[in-house]
C-alpha cells in the first residue's frame, strides 16, 4: 500500500480560525470579568469579540481558507460571545436582585439568539438565493448583543444616568431577543458600496470613530447603538418601499 500524501497547511490559512477562537476566549473572559464585577472589562472584551466576529469570516474569503469547520466555529463563537456572555454580563450587573424573572428573561435570549443563529446557517446552506441580499432577517445576534448592553454602556457614559428599573430591563432584554428571530428586515452593511471619490471620506471617518472608541469608549457605544437603532428603521422603510415598487 503506498503512503498518503499529506500537503502542509500554511499558516497563514489558520488565521480565520485563530480568530475566532481569540473571539471565543474574550467571551469566556467577559463573563470571568462580570462574575468579579469588572463590567467595564466585559463590556471591552464583548466588543473586542465582536470586532474580531467582524473580520474573521472577511478574513477567510480573502485568503480563501473558508472551509465548513471554520463556518461551525463562527456560529458557536457568536452564540458563546453573543447568546451567552452578553446576557449573563447584564444579570450580573443588574438582574441579580431580580432572579427569577432576570433569569426568565435571559434565557428568552439566548434561546432567540441560537434560533436566530440557526435560521441564519440553515438561509446560508440553502441553494436559492435570498430575494433581497442586502438585508438580514431579523436582528444579527453581534448588533443585538450590543443593543442588550445599551444600558450598560449609557450608565458609564452618564454617570448621573437612571438605569431603567428591573421589570423595565427585563422587558426590553426579551423585546431584544425577539428582534434577532423576527422577519424584521435589517440593513446588510456588507452590501454597502462606496464611491471611489469618498474613499478618503471613509477611511478617515474610520481613524475618527477608531480614535473616538479609544478615547471616549462608552459615550461613542452609546452613539453607536443609536446609530444604528436609526439606520435598521431608516433600512426597514426603504425595504417596503422597495416591496411596493
Amino acid at each position: 500500500m503506498g503512503r498518503t500524501s499529506r500537503r502542509d497547511i500554511p499558516l497563514l490559512q489558520l488565521l480565520p480560525n485563530a480568530l475566532t477562537m481569540t473571539a471565543i476566549g474574550a467571551g469566556l473572559s467577559a463573563i470571568r470579568a462580570a462574575v468579579e464585577h469588572d463590567f467595564k472589562t466585559a463590556a471591552l472584551l464583548i466588543l473586542l469579540a465582536a470586532l474580531l466576529d467582524g473580520v474573521d469570516g472577511r478574513v477567510a474569503r480573502m485568503l480563501g481558507s473558508h472551509s465548513k469547520v471554520g463556518a461551525e466555529l463562527d456560529s458557536l463563537a457568536d452564540f458563546v460571545n453573543f447568546g451567552v456572555a452578553a446576557p449573563l454580563m447584564l444579570y450580573f450587573w443588574a438582574l441579580q436582585d431580580y432572579r427569577k424573572i432576570g433569569w426568565i428573561a435571559v434565557l428568552i435570549f439566548a434561546v432567540c439568539c441560537v434560533l436566530r443563529l440557526a435560521r441564519f446557517n440553515v438561509d446560508a446552506k440553502s441553494d436559492q438565493p435570498t430575494a433581497a441580499s442586502a438585508y438580514f432577517t431579523g436582528v444579527p445576534s453581534p448588533a443585538g448583543a450590543m443593543l442588550l448592553l445599551l444600558p450598560m454602556f449609557m450608565s458609564f457614559a452618564f454617570a448621573n444616568a437612571a438605569v431603567l428599573p428591573d421589570p423595565l430591563l427585563c422587558i426590553y432584554t426579551t423585546v431584544v431577543g425577539l428582534l434577532m428571530i423576527s422577519t424584521i428586515p435589517t440593513w446588510s452593511f456588507k452590501t454597502t458600496r462606496i464611491a471611489p471619490g469618498n474613499v478618503r471620506y471613509f477611511l478617515l471617518g474610520v481613524v475618527v470613530l477608531a480614535a473616538a472608541v479609544l478615547t471616549y469608549p462608552w459615550i461613542t457605544l452609546v452613539a453607536l447603538c443609536m446609530a444604528y437603532i436609526c439606520a435598521v428603521i431608516w433600512g426597514f422603510f426603504l425595504w417596503r418601499k422597495r416591496m411596493r415598487g
